[in-house]
This record gives structure tokens, C-alpha cells and sequence, in this order.
């Protein structure tokens, strides 16, 4: 099979492409750029991916760890050559479910479906080898280097070695064998020891089913003893009750007619308060409720009257208040005017006019006297004494206005400060600002106890007309009140005289459904011994009845849990049987066993040289004649022998790059031997020659590229080194995968 192309959206793949040649193919790239990928990618469209497999800690599965990072559908592309025909594989995801589980394999360049064909067959059909055997062969992880046992791989080796059957493998068989030989007898675990312990334990049911036998006869004879006991002790209760019951009779007379006397008295006084007009009790129970609210309407009444006497109280105090103020009888707005024009009072002229007479004379005289000096002077001293006495006569007539003023403001206010008269002014309005208040209050608090009164005298009217409709009499609320009292405790006694009615009623159904007749009174006598002896008597032969039952319904359980005699001897027979049977069996399966033993040793004789010295060869060409020899275990455990050394040493003492050629070459041998000579499958190998130092690393890409002669090699690696070493070799194809790593 040769694979020519390659088409993936896989993972971080995403419509990458990968074009191969035929021979030894060099894939360089570096980390994280998809080689693990496309590795597993081509595993995938050969052998499908296992939808059922669930994600483990640390290991998800394979169909979510190569979901897509671009949100679209698992799908993927391979072109190859195979039985001398280009065909192409196509996968597809068309459930989420089940990826890529939608498969066709057609001609390439055609519609045309390649036969027998399928998802499932795929792989198994072009490489020839099913998948377990492929993963430990021919495709190589540098994680897994290392040959795991694995029954498929051992079958086909064994046939290959031996007769060329390929459904054959020892430690299957092995396994099997050993499987039935641990569900007959392990330990003490399996058929046979489960049949010993059936039969030790149905010849000790054998052993009780007698005694519990004996045990259920005698049972069975304590319970009719005991039923006897119960019946005798049943009969004396019932001479008890027939004497009860003559009893009850002639009580249930008595009862009857203390329940027709009261049933009378009760209808009596019912046709009394009918003709009365005694009200209903809610109706006297509502009237009454009234009454009392009545009582808190003017409970409320008196308080509000009180609260207004107190603020009428208030009213003339302040209206007292208001009256002493000299400002009384005016606003504030009045008084406000008032004091922005004082009052101006009656100056007196008197001395004015006597002064001004005075200056007259003192000048007149003046300028007579002085007539003789000269006419100009005279006039001067005349001007000059009436000058002086004018301006006396005004500062004399001002002083005169201003004294008329304060005692004007003196009389009004008592004072003439200007400040203090503006104090009371203030004092005025706050007192009337106050008056006005309580005013204002008075009206509310009066027109509450208004509200109050008229709503106390409409409920009184109202209470008064209902009650005098049944009680004439009921002219004020005090007489209304005795009136409904009366009326209740008359209701009062008519309910007791209905309940005792009831009372007596519910005695006489009570005492006859207890039963007694008219007819028994007085034929029973009256049993010797009391019913308390009795009863006692009889509950604890009721007990002792019910255990002896019990015991008796336990013993037969037991006796039909442990079975019958007959049977159980059959059953013994039948296991011993069976028992003798697989006895039988067991020694004929540990013979094979041990024959199958010596064929596998003979068998393992016969592979294992072959595959050793395959592997031996492939191993001395890797480490350039380091080692010679190889050998290994049925479970593939490797040893090598280095040149010239007798010992072989086992794999974990080699060192780690010594260890992954090791196993290299156990890998290489296998698929010389496991795998199909004739269109051989591809050899992959990612990162597998990682651990390899520069020397051993070319020896074996020598011996790859002779390798590739046969059959198609893919070699996955991260370093630049394996190109180099074919830099310029036509033979072997190089790519390198240059592409960065994308992100989710």
C-alpha cells in the first residue's frame, strides 16, 4: 500500500494537506505544528475513531482531543495505491456523536465504490493486519516505542512461525482453560465447593425438617387446647352480656321519656318566646353590643366637652390678656399705623405772648430814649430788641410743643419711650396672634363634642325604636338594656332546655345501638363470677392462643423452608451428581492445562529465537556492531547482548537512547514477521528517533532508507538533522513543515 495524499480537518489540522512520495519520506517540523496529529489522523481514516471511548484523567478521548480548534466537523481526505489501483478513503462527521463515522472508499478520479470496503474493514483490509497488531508493529510513537503483549499480535506471529492459523493463541487458550478450571474449584470459590456447601447444608435441613416436625405436632395440640379454653371463657362473657343487655332495656325506657319530657319543655318555651317576640339571640347579642358602644360614644362625649371647657377657659384668659393692653380694642395692623404717627398734644402760647409784649416795650422804649442820639441808631437798637426777643419767643414755643407731645404719649401709653411702646406693640400682636388660636381651637374641640353628641342621640334613637318593637316598655337606654337582658337569659334558657332535648336524645340512640330489648328485661340471671375475671381470663388465653398459632405458623414455615423429606433427599442425590461431574471435568481441564503448558513452551521455543534474531540483526546494523544478540519473553520483556560480553542485559539497565533502538529493532522485526511481504504497509514513525545520538541516529536512517526499498516509510520528526543527512539524495523525499502553530 502506498499512501499518495492526504487531506485533514483534524485537530489543529485545518484543510491541511500532506503529499507524499513512495520510499522514505523525511517530515520535518517543528513542535506543536501537527505531526502527532497527522499520525493520528491517518490511524483514524484507516481504522476509524471509537465513539464509545470516554475521557480518562489526564488521557481524553481521541474524538474530543482531535475535535477541530475551528469549531467545524471532523472530516478527512486519503489518496492511495493499492492492489495496483488509485483509491480514495473519505471520512466525514455527520452526528457529533459519531465522528467521522460516515465512510466511502471510492476509485479515485471516479463515483465508482471500491467493494468490500467499509469503515469497519477499512484498515484490516489495506494494510492486512487489524488494528492492535498495526499499533505494535509498523506504527511507531516515540511514547511507545516498547512491544506491548497483545493476543492478536501473538496469534499472528504464531502463525507465521507455525501452521499459518491465525485464530490460535496460547494465552488465550491458556487464559480460557484457567477460567474454567477457577469457576470449578478456586481456593474455595467456584461450582464445586458451592455444591459441597449445597449439600453440607441440605443434609442439615434434613436433620431439622424431623425435629421441627415433632416440634409442630405438639404446637398444633397446645392451640386446640387452648381454643377450648377461649370458647368456655367466651360463653361466660356472653351470659355477661345477655344480662347487660336485660339491664340496658329497661334504661332505655327511662331515657325515653326523660327525652319526651324535655323534648316538650324545649318545644313549650319555644312557643313561648314565639309569642313573646323574643328576638334571635345574634339579634339581642347586636343590640346589646350597642348598648355598650354607647357607653364609650359618651365615655368620648364628656372628654371632648372637658377639652372644650378647658380651651373656652384658655379663650377668655386670653382675651383678658388682649383687654389690658392700652392697644386693646385695635389690630395690629391699626396699631402698626398708630405708631408710625404719634399723637401730638395742645402746646401753651402764654409765655410766648408775654414775652413777645415784653420785647415790644423794651423796644419801644429804647428808641424813645434814644430819640435824641439820632433817628438811624434808635431804629438799630429797636431791630436788635426785637430780634432777640423773637428768637426767644420760638425757642420758648418749641420747648412747649415738645412737653405737649410726651404728655400725650404719657396719658395714652404710660410712658413716653419710644423702644417700650414699641415692645408692647409686639407684646400686642403675639397675645393677639395667641387669642386667635385658642379661637380657632375652640371651634374644633366644639364642633367634636357637637359630632359626638348628635351621633351618641342617632345611635340612642335608633337602639330605643328597635328595642320597642318587641318591648314597648323601653323608653330610655338603661331600661333597654334590663329588657335585653331578660331577653337573652330567656334564649339562654331555651337553648339549655333544647341541648338537654339533644342530650337526652343521643343517650337513647346511644343505649340502642348498645343494644337491649324490652322483650329480655329480666330473663337473664346475673353470672356467678364478676367480668373483670373473666376478661382477664380470657385476654391472656387469647395470648397464650395467639403465641402457641405463632409458634406453630413459625415452625410450619420452617418445616416448609427446610422441605420436604423426599425432596430434599432427591435434591442431595442430583447435587451429588453434578458434584461427581465436574470432578470429572476439572481433572480432564488440569490435563489440558498442562498439555497446552508444553505446547506453548515448545511454541515459544519456536518464535521467539526467530524474532530475536531478527531483532538481534536490525539492532547490531543501529548501534554500528555495539550489540549482537537479542532475546525476549512470550510477554515481549527485551534483553540485548553487547559484543563480546556473555550476559544479556536487560532493558531498564541500557540507557534510554540505547532502549528506543532497542525496541526500534523489536518493532522493525516484527513487521518483517507479523506483517504481509506483499503490498506492506506503511511504516510510521513520529519523533522515534529523538533519544538517538548523531552516530547511531544515521545508522539508522541507513538502514530506514534500505527499508524503504519494501515498503513506504513516514518519519515524523522535529529535528533538522535527518534532512541534512539526505540533503541532495533523489531516493528520499524531504519536506519540511514550516507552517506556526495555530491557536484555539
Amino acid at each position: 500500500m502506498l499512501i499518495q495524499r492526504m487531506a485533514a480537518s483534524f485537530g489543529r489540522l485545518q484543510n491541511d494537506t500532506l503529499e507524499l512520495q513512495p520510499g522514505l519520506n523525511i517530515l520535518q517540523a517543528p513542535n506543536e505544528t501537527g505531526k502527532s496529529t497527522w499520525c493520528a489522523f491517518l490511524l483514524s481514516m484507516l481504522y476509524s475513531i471509537n465513539s464509545r471511548e470516554r475521557d480518562r484523567p489526564g488521557a481524553p478521548a481521541d474524538k474530543n482531543r482531535y475535535a477541530p480548534w475551528s469549531g467545524a466537523l471532523m472530516a478527512g481526505r486519503v489518496d492511495c495505491r493499492w492492489n495496483g489501483r488509485d483509491i480514495t478513503l473519505l471520512r466525514a462527521t455527520r452526528r457529533q456523536g459519531a465522528p467521522m463515522g460516515e465512510f466511502k472508499a471510492l476509485y479515485t478520479g471516479t463515483a465508482d465504490i471500491v467493494p468490500d470496503l467499509t469503515g469497519q474493514t477499512c484498515g484490516e483490509t489495506l494494510l492486512g493486519v487489524t488494528r492492535e497488531v498495526y499499533e505494535r508493529s509498523a506504527f511507531i510513537r516515540q511514547s511507545g516505542l516498547a512491544v506491548s503483549r497483545d493476543a492478536e499480535l501473538e496469534r499472528r506471529i504464531a502463525a507465521l512461525l507455525t501452521s499459518g492459523e491465525e485464530d490460535v493463541s496460547f494465552s488465550e487458550a491458556a487464559a480460557a482453560l484457567k477460567k474454567q478450571l477457577n469457576r470449578r474449584r478456586h481456593n474455595k470459590t467456584g461450582q464445586i465447593p458451592a455444591l459441597e456447601a449445597q449439600l453440607a447444608e441440605l443434609a442439615q435441613q434434613l436433620c431439622q425438617s424431623d425435629a421441627l416436625a415433632d416440634q409442630l405436632a405438639q404446637a398444633r395440640r397446645d392451640v386446640e387446647a387452648l381454643d377450648a379454653q377461649v370458647h368456655s371463657l367466651s360463653e361466660e362473657l356472653e351470659a355477661w352480656d345477655r344480662w347487660e343487655s336485660a339491664r340496658r332495656s329497661q334504661s332505655l325506657d327511662k331515657l325515653r321519656q326523660e327525652a319526651e319530657e324535655a323534648h316538650t319543655q324545649a318545644e313549650a318555651l319555644r312557643a313561648q318566646l314565639e309569642q313573646e317576640r323574643i328576638p334571635a339571640s345574634d339579634v339581642i347579642a347586636r343590640l346589646r353590643g350597642a348598648i355598650v358602644n354607647l357607653e364609650t360614644t359618651r365615655k368620648a362625649l364628656h372628654k371632648a366637652r372637658d377639652e372644650r371647657d378647658e380651651v373656652m377657659k384658655s379663650v377668655l384668659r386670653a382675651e383678658d390678656a388682649v383687654s389690658k393692653s392700652p392697644f386693646a380694642g385695635q389690630t395690629p395692623e391699626q396699631v402698626q399705623r398708630q405708631l408710625e404717627a404719634p399723637p401730638q398734644g395742645r402746646p401753651s402760647y402764654t409765655g410766648a405772648v408775654v414775652l413777645g409784649i415784653v420785647g415790644a416795650s423794651a423796644g419801644a422804649l429804647t428808641g424813645w430814649g434814644l430819640r435824641s442820639q439820632g433817628t438811624a441808631l434808635s431804629i438799630g437798637l429797636a431791630a436788635a430788641v426785637l430780634f432777640f426777643t423773637a428768637f426767644a419767643m420760638f425757642f420758648l414755643v418749641r420747648g412747649q410743643k415738645r412737653k405737649a407731645s410726651a404728655a400725650a404719649l404719657i396719658r395714652r401709653y404710660g410712658t413716653a419711650d419710644t423702644d417700650q411702646i414699641a415692645h408692647m406693640a409686639e407684646e400686642y400682636d403675639t397675645l393677639c396672634r395667641a387669642r386667635d388660636e385658642i379661637q380657632e381651637d375652640l371651634r374644633a374641640k366644639s364642633a367634636a363634642a357637637d359630632a359626638l353628641y348628635a351621633t351618641l342621640s342617632s345611635n340612642e334613637q335608633g337602639i330605643l325604636l328597635e328595642v320597642r318593637r318587641f318591648a314597648s316598655a323601653a323608653f330610655d337606654i338603661p331600661t333597654a338594656d334590663l329588657l335585653l337582658r331578660r331577653c337573652a337569659q330567656r334564649r339562654k334558657e331555651l337553648a339549655e332546655a333544647e341541648s338537654a332535648a339533644r342530650e337526652a336524645a343521643l343517650r337513647v340512640e346511644a343505649l340502642s345501638q348498645n343494644g337491649g330489648s324490652p322483650r329480655t328485661a329480666g330473663s337473664a340471671a346475673r353470672p356467678a363470677r364478676s367480668r373483670e375475671v373473666i376478661g382477664q381470663e380470657l385476654t391472656q388465653a387469647k395470648d397464650a392462643r395467639a403465641a402457641a398459632r405463632s409458634t406453630a405458623d413459625h415452625l410450619a414455615g420452617q418445616l416448609h423452608a427446610a422441605g420436604d423429606r423426599v425432596v430434599l433427599q432427591s435434591q442431595i442425590q442430583t447435587l451429588t451428581d453434578r458434584r461427581d461431574a465436574l470432578e470429572t471435568e476439572y481433572a480432564a481441564l488440569s490435563e489440558a492445562l498442562e498439555a497446552l503448558e508444553q505446547a506453548g513452551t515448545e511454541l515459544q521455543g519456536r518464535f521467539s529465537p526467530a524474532l530475536g534474531r531478527r531483532a538481534a540483526e536490525i539492532f547490531h546494523a543501529l548501534t554500528g556492531g555495539r550489540y549482537t544478540g537479542v532475546v525476549l519473553d512470550r510477554d515481549f520483556r527485551v534483553c540485548a547482548q553487547p559484543e563480546g560480553d556473555q550476559i544479556y542485559r536487560d532493558a531498564p539497565f541500557l540507557s534510554a537512547g540505547t532502549v528506543d533502538q532497542l525496541y526500534l529493532a523489536v518493532r522493525l522485526a516484527v513487521c518483517d514477521l507479523a506483517l504481509p511481504r506483499e503490498d506492506a504497509a506503511p511504516l510510521i514513525l513520529d519523533d522515534a528517533l529523538t533519544a538517538f545520538d548523531d552516530e547511531r541516529c544515521a545508522a539508522a536512517l541507513t538502514y530506514l532508507k534500505e527499508e524503504a526499498k519494501k515498503r513506504q516509510i513516514l518519519l515524523f520528526t522535529c529535528h533538522s538533522r535527518e534532512a541534512e543527512f539526505f540533503a541532495g539524495d533523489s531516493e528520499v523525499s524531504v519536506q519540511r513543515l514550516t507552517a506556526s502553530p495555530r491557536q484555539v
